[in-house]
């Protein structure tokens, strides 16, 4: 596994190495009604889950050609079944290996798609049981991204989408 993970970080730098087009990226966002929220599948049968708050992501992106970003992000989200006496609470993490590719640049405004697939964590901590974990398949499709750069280094993004980072995305970026 170490070795997998060491090669995948060389050939990473070595293509971010040799592409100056394009600057690295790190992302942070909240994204709205995600699938831990629509989907019974991330609740392991637990019944009356409240709508989660939403989610932050940070992602880090590298360019891998002209119109191609991977990376890898981390969300995290939280949960709590209805009030009363057994009042208990889930949390979230998920961790994502994503693609963004640019379908669209004139000077003002990028248009991309992004997906992401990976690990889903929950920690669920029943009121009066013992906490435990249960991981799920992690997911994000958004066909519809949009960019805007307000300066070289900094830049504001929204997408459309569905999956663990949430249905609507908004965030800033830093270029480095």
């Amino acid at each position: 596994m170490k070795k997998i993970v060491v090669s995948l970080l060389v050939a990473i730098a070595a293509i971010t190495g040799s592409q100056k087009s394009e600057a690295a990226e790190i992302t942070v966002s909240y994204g709205g009604y995600t699938a831990m929220d629509a989907c019974g599948y991330y609740k392991d049968n637990w019944h009356s889950v409240n709508t989660a708050w939403g989610a932050v992501s940070a992602t880090a992106y590298f360019p891998v050609t002209k119109n191609m970003m991977i990376g890898p992000s981390y969300t995290i989200s939280s949960a709590s079944t209805k009030g009363g006496s057994n009042a208990s609470h889930l949390l979230y993490n998920t961790i994502l290996f994503n693609g963004k590719y640019q379908y669209f640049r004139n000077s003002t405004v990028k248009l991309y798609a992004h997906v992401g697939v990976g690990v889903e964590i929950t920690h669920f901590s029943p009121k009066f049981l013992d906490s435990y974990n249960k991981a799920y398949f992690g997911w994000q499709v958004s066909p519809i991204g949009a960019t805007v750069d307000l300066n070289r280094d900094f830049g504001l993004f929204g997408e459309v989408g569905f999956g663990c980072q949430g249905l609507v995305q908004v965030g800033f970026k830093i270029n480095i």
